[in-house]
């Protein structure tokens, strides 16, 4: 197809493929910027956010401040407060007396914020960028055209599937599909949840509620030693810091993916709360089942190695690291909370020559986000656990990241970009 003339001849100051929060925040933080044109491109019809995990009263990890602008600019039109404001709920919010969003409502939120942008462009799928006359260009399957100085890659993570379960057959689902697909899992004789974290806690709380009523048996098997609660306290958090970013970023290649493997429990640990209510209900459970206990399984330390479906149900393998012994576990029913993980988007194959790696084959991705040769021509939106530690997915260090693009693209300071903030000190 042609592209339209319009789109072919413009050049951009940049172009954000992706629109999820990060790339959305700095949409919303570009738009009343004058001397700065960005368009950001989307395949899907419109905004959408975890919707596989809406289940009833699940919030956000982080509070209402950690929204797409406030912390680079508390007076912006698109702030979580003034959509409260413009809905009619601000007051309700006020009495509510929680800091933390609904993750429903995040994700209007975020509808909300995307509608009023001009530079949005939903149904638009990036197939291939090339570097041409010092322009990227990046052009769609509908056959338009963007040219620009800069690219914001904001593609963001997809469900991570084990080894052991590619290529399996069945119907099993990752955490990712769970509201859109848990009328089947009702209707299982048994099912399993293999992976901890946040997501798997939340769905394993809701099916355990209903298991007295559905007839089914639960299983929820992590490799973990335990079930990690996330880590909450205020000296921890200020390593969602700049402060924190300097000293990581400074430390060698291979202590930084040490530390990498380490700090899950900073970002993917779940919330204290909801450990000790599915410790209640357990016990609730349990008190009115008489001499039957619930058909309910809990099992730490546990490595899924193998995975075979047949006959409608899955006999999963695994083994107990500690003890060094197998055993299997044979469902109907089979979740992956296993996570998710980045994967280079294959449009960018014709630039691959300009953009820098580690010796691990992932982004090196400098102070400043950038991840091309130049070091401000392309930068990465998340996906730097290994370069900027917890601060990478943290969506309240969105806003931290997108001042420090700007400024790059602008080439002056628009947004104030915080250089400590930590009481502690994290080098010596």
């Amino acid at each position: 197809m042609t592209a339209r003339p319009e789109a072919a001849h413009r050049i951009h100051d940049f172009v954000g493929i992706g629109l999820g929060p990060f790339n959305l925040g700095l949409a919303c933080l570009t738009e009343p910027i004058a001397g700065l044109d960005g368009v950001f491109l989307e395949s899907k019809p419109g905004f959408e956010w975890h919707a596989g995990m809406f289940l009833d009263g699940a919030h956000l990890q982080t509070p209402f401040m950690s929204d797409l602008v406030t912390l680079a600019d508390p007076t912006s039109p698109y702030s979580f407060l003034n959509y409260l404001k413009e809905k009619g709920r601000l007051y309700s919010f006020y009495i509510r007396e929680n800091f933390y969003p609904l993750r429903v409502e995040y994700d209007d939120y975020c509808r909300w914020a995307a509608g009023k942008l001009g530079s949005v462009r939903f149904g638009t799928t990036v197939t291939e960028v090339t570097y041409e006359d010092e322009l990227y260009v990046v052009r769609t399957r509908d056959g338009d055209l963007y040219r620009a100085r800069h690219l914001v890659l904001g593609t963001g993570t997809v469900p991570y599937v084990p080894p052991a379960c590619q290529g399996l057959g069945g119907d099993f689902l990752h955490t990712s599909q769970y509201m859109h697909r848990k009328e089947e899992l009702r209707a299982k004789e048994s099912v399993t949840i293999v992976g901890s974290g946040q997501s798997a806690a939340e769905i394993y709380y809701e099916l355990l509620s209903e298991i007295d009523v559905h007839g089914y048996r639960l299983n929820w098997v992590t490799r973990s030693p335990r079930f990690f609660p996330l880590e909450y306290t205020k000296l921890t958090l200020e390593m969602t810091s700049p402060d924190y970013i300097d000293y990581f970023r400074a430390l060698p290649e291979e202590t930084r993916y040490r530390l990498e493997k380490q700090q899950k429990g900073l970002f993917k640990g779940i919330n204290s709360d909801l450990i000790d209510s599915i410790f209640d209900l357990l016990y609730q459970k349990n008190a009115v089942s008489g001499d039957r206990p619930v058909p309910t399984r809990l099992l730490t330390n546990s490595t899924l190695n193998t995975a075979a479906y047949e006959d409608g149900a899955y006999t999963l393998g695994f083994r107990q690291d500690e003890q060094g012994k197998d055993f299997e576990i044979r469902t109907e029913g089979l979740v992956l909370a296993t996570g998710y993980h980045y994967e280079p988007p294959a449009f960018l194959d014709p630039i691959r020559d300009r953009l820098r790696f580690d010796g691990h084959g992932r982004f090196d991705v400098a102070r400043n986000y950038a991840i091309d040769v130049t070091g401000r021509g392309v930068f990465l939106q998340n996906a730097g656990v290994h370069t900027h530690s917890v601060t990478s997915p943290d969506l309240g260090m969105g806003a931290y990241r997108n001042s420090s693009i700007v400024r790059e693209l602008l080439g002056t300071e628009y947004y104030p970009v915080e250089k400590t903030i930590a009481f502690q000190e994290f080098s010596v």
